[in-house]
């Protein structure tokens, strides 16, 4: 009979990114179309990346930031982009994330990546997520 082995030395590479809080992290290509704060399928399969973020790290919580671009009112971009963040949110939650762990905030038109927009593309960027760590719990 042939003895099983039982350990086994594989190498392996980590590469892990220093979590600061209050840092402001984009989560790549969450983008919303025009005028709308539906969650695209393009943008669930990048929140299911936040997703295992939160089960890898239980002791993180976040602020989950969404943002509209320049067109509309002010009044109407502010409240468009909280729909948009309490979706993210509602979306995650539904994926087994305690909600306490994460805060939504719709910050309207004030933060855009992309100041004087030329192209639909430009827009486009402007209408994103982000988040950040708000607390790490000991």
């Amino acid at each position: 009979l042939t003895q099983p082995q039982t350990d086994i030395r594989l190498p392996i590479t980590l590469t892990l990114n220093k979590i600061v809080v209050n840092r402001a992290i984009e989560v790549k290509d969450i983008f919303y179309d025009y005028d709308k704060y539906a969650i695209r399928p393009d943008a669930a399969v990048r929140l299911d990346t936040l997703v295992q973020t939160l089960q890898d790290n239980p002791k993180i919580n976040i602020e989950l930031s969404s943002h509209t671009d320049q067109r509309g009112k002010d009044a109407y971009n502010l409240k468009l982009s909280q729909q948009r963040a309490e979706a993210a949110v509602a979306y995650i939650v539904s994926k087994g994330i305690e909600k306490s762990r994460i805060t939504a905030k719709g910050y309207g038109e004030t933060r855009p990546i992309v100041k004087d927009p030329k192209s639909e593309a430009d827009y486009q960027r402007n209408r994103r997520t982000e988040f950040k760590v708000t607390r790490i719990d000991k």
